[in-house]
Parts: structure tokens; sequence; C-alpha cells
């Protein structure tokens, strides 16, 4: 999983089928656990373009997508954010959600 800014998750939506952006914050006590399971599934899933970012340096981002909190994955299919989990129960369930 690479970092990205809110150009390559802009970009991703054009460029790809499907991708997803996991924002976090490091000071977030879910968030480190969220970005352990981000991990597994960037290592199950290879061919996913699966890009993260602290979201105190893309405020605008949290703005313009409506984030509540974090940890916060959006998953985009065809250009469109389908989905906005908040809640990362565990990595089966996250990888039923992205597909």
């Amino acid at each position: 999983m690479e970092s990205w800014t809110r150009e390559q998750w802009e970009n991703s939506k054009g460029d790809f089928p499907e991708s997803v952006f996991y924002l976090y914050t490091p000071m977030c006590g879910t968030c480190a656990v969220a970005s352990k399971m981000m991990d597994v599934i960037a290592a199950m899933k290879p061919d996913l373009p699966i890009g993260k970012a602290d979201l105190n340096y893309i405020e605008d981002l949290a703005v313009d997508y409506e984030i509540e909190s974090v940890p916060c994955l959006l998953v985009q299919k065809d250009g469109e954010v389908v989905h906005k989990i908040y809640a990362f129960h565990s990595i089966p369930h996250l990888l039923e959600i992205i597909g």
C-alpha cells in the first residue's frame, strides 16, 4: 500500500475500474489496527490499487467527501465512490465489501 495524494486518488478513479483509498491519522489508535488490516488486504489483493493518506494533509478531501471520522476507507467502482467504510470489523468483512 503506497501513500497517495488526492490527485493520485482522483486519477485512480479514472484509470482503474476499482480502487480503494485508506484515510487515517497517525495519533488514532483504531487507525493503527485498521492499517494492519489494510496491509493484509493489500497482500491478498496485489492487483487492486490501494492508496493511503494521512487525512491531516488533505483536509479538502475530508470536506468534499464528507468524511466523518477516521479510519475511513473509500471504495470506488467505475469512477464512483460506492462505499465509505468507518467500521473495520474484520479482514473477511472488508474483503466482502471490496469484492
